[in-house]
């Protein structure tokens, strides 16, 4: 942290991490990083995860270190542990000791201790709307998130949901774009190889259409892919959608 940041409260930190952020991703590291120096406590940094909930899918969407993934991990591959009760449940889980852990099955704490981790505190964030997440956070000391600890990290993943929030909300409108475009490029290059069809065989569109099914289904290749094949024969070059250069004006 700068020192010219120290006055800044927790909020102005992250909308400067917002600015200063390459994208998303890098946004969702940086914070994860900043929030282990948040909450550790006694000047210590923590492993920190932010797990993420969506769609009935887990995962780590920022992380202070390689390590603070590795763990969260862990929880994924067993469909149980702290970070995914607390998302789902909405509420704070603590783990005093791993070597005294047992709420999850042994398999879980002994994974995350071979990791050379002993106490484990995750936090639920505020998202309102079917997206969950929470903050994991990790120490290689027993009773290391103490109330003091924990009353810090409480406060600070209420200070910061909103931010989280609109990153959440930022990353569904970006998946609905890009799967959008990814189903607008199969709509052009089916329609095109409808139509070529069509002028091939002097027939109707629905016959078109039910020509090139039966050769995807006949050859077990792909709709789109036997599209694209006739298109790029015809046409020497793979189908544009026409708001792939939005910025250009074709002369009429």
């Amino acid at each position: 942290m700068r020192p010219s940041d120290q006055a800044l409260s927790s909020v102005e930190q992250i909308q400067n991490l917002i600015l200063e952020s390459a994208d998303f991703e890098d946004f969702l590291n940086e914070l994860a990083r900043y929030s282990a120096h948040q909450v550790a406590g006694d000047g210590d940094d923590a492993l920190c995860g932010i797990t993420l909930l969506r769609d009935r899918k887990a995962a780590t969407i920022g992380w202070s270190s390689d390590s603070a993934r590795e763990v969260d991990e862990i929880q994924y591959s067993l469909s149980r542990g702290p970070c995914l009760t607390a998302a789902e449940e909405e509420r704070e889980v603590h783990v005093p000791d791993l070597f005294e852990e047992d709420r999850w099955g042994p398999d879980y704490a002994n994974a995350v201790a071979s990791h050379g981790l002993r106490s484990v505190l995750s936090l639920p964030f505020d998202l309102q709307g079917d997206a969950k997440a929470a903050l994991n956070l990790y120490s290689d000391v027993p009773y290391k998130f103490n109330e003091i600890s924990a009353a810090r990290a409480r406060g600070y993943t209420r200070e910061i949901s909103q931010a989280l929030r609109l990153a959440v909300r930022f990353s569904l409108h970006t998946d609905s774009a890009t799967n959008l475009r990814a189903t607008l490029e199969s709509r052009t290059v089916i329609d095109i190889a409808v139509g070529i069809v069509m002028a091939q065989n002097r027939c109707s569109q629905e016959a078109a259409v039910r020509i090139l099914t039966d050769a995807s289904s006949h050859s077990n290749v792909k709709l789109r892919d036997i599209a694209a094949s006739l298109v790029n024969s015809v046409g020497g070059a793979e189908a544009r959608t026409h708001f792939e250069e939005p910025g250009k004006v074709q002369a009429g």
